[in-house]
């Protein structure tokens, strides 16, 4: 069996670490990635991978700034319970999707999920960031020296998805 891996690097770069994801997928294209992983970079316009999820993959890795609280620069790999779809009323649907422009990656997976389109396995590489609200097209230090550490971390994420599970 052929697995597909979707690689999704999201962010706006002109709002200082939120461009986090930008310059992870920037980093993933200096060297080829394996058959099966395809690597998308859509901005802002993060509702576009759920089109490319409806084209069948197996695994989606998304990459973005996340807030968590922690020390700017950390790095971790969540795995995400999405809800499902029919456990939100229309309010929060309304709430959620009145404006698509927005790439957060629950919204993305919620969309995915109610589409039929989101995948077995999902994660998300996350990047504590510093500061998302200043007009800034330059990462904050700390953000970009974690940069090439998210990508060999998307790297050896997505090989191992790659890699065939014993049976």
């Amino acid at each position: 069996m052929t697995r597909r891996v979707l690689i999704a690097c999201v962010g706006n770069v002109l709002r200082h670490d939120d461009g986090f994801g930008v310059a992870v997928a920037r980093a993933l294209e200096t060297a080829p990635l394996p058959n099966g992983v395809d690597l998308i970079e859509t901005g802002i316009g993060g509702m576009s991978i759920v089109q490319r999820l409806m084209d069948g993959f197996d695994a989606l890795i998304i990459v973005d700034a996340v807030d968590r609280g922690e020390a700017p620069g950390t790095i971790w790999v969540l795995e995400p319970d999405v809800p499902a779809p029919n456990s939100l009323d229309r309010d929060e649907w309304r709430g959620l999707f009145q404006n698509l422009h927005l790439a957060e990656p629950y919204r993305i997976f919620l969309m995915a999920k109610s589409l039929g389109a989101l995948p077995p396995i999902v994660r998300l590489v996350g990047c504590q960031p510093e500061d998302i609200d200043a007009m800034d097209e330059r990462l904050s230090r700390s953000v970009a020296a974690s940069v090439p550490v998210a990508a060999n971390r998307v790297r050896e994420i997505a090989a191992s998805l790659l890699t065939p599970v014993a049976s």
